[in-house]
């Protein structure tokens, strides 16, 4: 479970998040929306461990987060954590095969594992043909997926993603809400999405209206 207390979080004067809570049972995918302003990003950012809050608690798998220094908390969040963003943050210099193992040789698995895991996945998502292309030789939702696939390769407990389908044409992006779907169904995956998409959204197993900094009930 995902569960935060009292979340709270200001700019210099401005009161970004007044006292959010929130529970997010394992396997389901859930997503946030409101409208721009509202606090859903920096929302996902103090669940995602990516930014702290000024007060309150965040639990992942029943681990407080307060509890863990700022590198106990890099290898929690990498070992425990995916993410999937907007603009997909793929390194150019490097293959779709290697941007995807990159977390788990950070994580210290061996590369020979690490590739193993990557193909699996990548071949899962439809890019078998792929493998050895870098971002700029990928479609936009090519590109996507091998960022999904980046995001699970170390197993996470739960995969954040903020707008993934904000820069995908109506194709791609239909393509990749399905895949979230899949992957809720085949390994159980944990998604928590802010999305301005509202057909994503009500496709979701809860829907999670955010507004001026709080959750509306």
């Amino acid at each position: 479970m995902v569960k935060a207390e009292n979340i709270t979080k200001s700019f210099g004067p401005l009161q970004v998040l007044k006292g959010v809570d929130i529970e997010i049972p394992e396997g389901q995918i859930v997503s946030l929306v409101g409208a721009s302003g509202a606090g859903k990003t920096t929302f996902l950012q103090i669940l995602g461990t990516l930014s702290r809050p000024d007060s309150g608690q965040v639990w992942i798998n029943g681990v407080d987060m307060s509890s863990l220094k700022d590198k106990e908390l890099a290898r929690f969040r990498n070992k425990n954590i995916g993410f999937v963003f907007q603009f997909h943050h793929l390194l150019p210099e490097f293959t779709a095969l290697e941007n995807v193992c990159i977390p788990a040789l950070i994580n210290k698995q061996s590369r020979k594992k690490a590739e193993a895991k990557a193909r699996e996945l990548l071949a899962f998502l439809g890019l078998e043909h792929r493998f050895e292309h870098k971002p700029d030789q990928l479609s936009g939702g090519e590109q996507q997926r091998v960022a999904v696939a980046r995001a699970l390769i170390n197993d996470p407990f739960v995969v954040f993603a903020d707008e993934p389908s904000g820069n995908l044409d109506t194709k791609n992006k239909q393509d990749l809400h399905n895949l979230f779907f899949t992957l809720r169904d085949k390994y159980k995956q944990t998604f928590v999405v802010v999305t301005h998409d509202m057909g994503l959204a009500e496709m979701s197993d809860r829907m999670i209206r955010m507004n001026d900094g709080k959750v509306l009930l």
